[in-house]
Parts: C-alpha cells; structure tokens; sequence
C-alpha cells in the first residue's frame, strides 16, 4: 500500500541535492551545463541523476532523470523524469511551467504545473491528489513557492565561491502534490576532489525537511526525514557552463 510513496518522494528528493552554487558570469547567447551525479546516505551509494540545465539571455530549461540504484533498490523501484521552464529575471530564475513523471513498481505518477511569479496558477495530477490520512493542500500553499528543480539554482551570476551565507536559506518547495521546506544552515567547510569535475574548497549545509502539506503524517519515511535524519548538502562552484 504504501510501497510507491517512498520512491516518488525519494526521486523527488534526490532531485534536489543537485543545488548549486549559480553560474559564473556568462555572455553567450545560450549557456549549457550537464551534470552527473552519485547520490549517498552514511557513503552508501542509493541512486544516481543526470542533469542539464540551458540558459538563454531571458530563459531557462533544467532537465533530470533520477533512479533509485544500489542498497535503496532493496527497499523501492523507481524513475523519475523532471523538466522545468522559465524565465530569468535579475540574474534569479522564475519557473514558469514545471513537468514531472515518476514511475514505481506499484504507480505512475504526473504532474504538470504553471506558475506566475511564484504561485502555482495551474495543476494537473495522476493519478489525482489522495485525501484520506492526508495533510490538506491549500491555495496558500501554493503561493511563495519553487519547484524542485529550480530550487536548484538560486542564482544564474554567482561567479563566486559560495559563502556560509548560501547555507542560510530556506527552499520553500512545491512538487505538485507535496510542500515542504528545505532548510539550509551552515555547518563547515570541507575541501572535495570529484575526478574530471572538482577540486576546491566547497561549503557544507546541513538539511531539515519540514513536511508542510500533502504528506501523510504517519508515514515512516516522513517521519524518518523530519525528525532529526542528518542530511547534508556540499555547495560548490558550478564553473564556466559550455555555450
């Protein structure tokens, strides 16, 4: 019964551990930034993303596909395929329309969304939103809010090493079926050496999920995330992208 909710909400949170720290200052007329990744809970490796973002002078599209893979394979099957579209404005990114399909052993799940200047104007949703044992999802929760993927880069001009300042933040996130808060804090810096990517100084956040609505509240996993499981976050620069 319960065995599709996990990997959705697990693709959806592996999605966001793509953040960034922005772009380096750029002038062509469109930039390119593809990315691999290898996600890990206590250096356990339990899935993997692809990501490729594209900016334009005024627009913007970020693309993922993330899976489960290794020991959390064990526990959930699943895939998952997000585009985002916007606009740029003062060098930060406003989605205009965001696009999610999540495939489990047990479900389907799509979401299509519009957004205006932050808040989620239209919604469709398959199979539709459950309600029982569910935290209702209001219109105010669909106000002030970002979508996962561009939760991911807050700033399109950094050109800068991130600063502690990057961890204080909180992403206020809507999936189409669940908000939630990522709260970000300082915790350290570290140096890392990823081969044929980075090598540097980056800055380390520790992550809080705050379940706000369209969770269900007993759920072991909710649980599990919002009360107290150590997450991090390792911000570094995201170098010149390729025009």
């Amino acid at each position: 019964m319960f065995r599709s909710r996990p990997a959705r909400r697990f693709l959806i949170c592996t999605a966001l551990a793509l953040t960034t720290a922005g772009f380096g200052d750029y002038s062509c007329a469109q930039s390119r930034l593809e990315a691999a990744y290898t996600v890990t809970f206590a250096r356990i490796r339990v899935g993997e993303i692809t990501a490729t973002a594209v900016l334009g002078d005024s627009e913007y599209t970020i693309s993922a596909q993330a899976r489960a893979g290794g020991i959390m394979k064990v526990l959930v099957e699943g895939e998952g395929s997000f585009v985002t579209r916007g606009t740029i404005k003062n060098d930060h990114l406003v989605a205009t329309n965001f696009i999610s399909k999540i495939v489990s052993n047990a479900a389907t799940y799509d979401v299509k969304m519009v957004f205006d200047d932050g808040a989620v104007t239209e919604l469709m949703v398959e199979p539709p939103l459950p309600t029982m044992g569910i935290v209702p999802v209001s219109e105010a929760n669909r106000r002030a809010v970002v979508d996962p993927l561009t939760a991911m880069l807050p700033s399109v001009r950094s050109g800068e090493r991130p600063s502690e300042e990057a961890c204080r933040r909180t992403l206020p996130i809507f999936d189409g079926r669940e908000r939630y808060d990522l709260k970000l804090a300082f915790k350290r810096t570290d140096n890392v050496a990823a081969e044929k990517v980075y090598a540097g100084p980056v800055v380390v956040c520790s992550v809080h999920y705050e379940p706000i609505a369209g969770h269900r509240a007993s759920a072991p996993l909710v649980k599990y995330l919002s009360e107290g499981w150590d997450m991090e976050l390792a911000l570094a620069p995201a170098g010149a992208p390729t025009c």
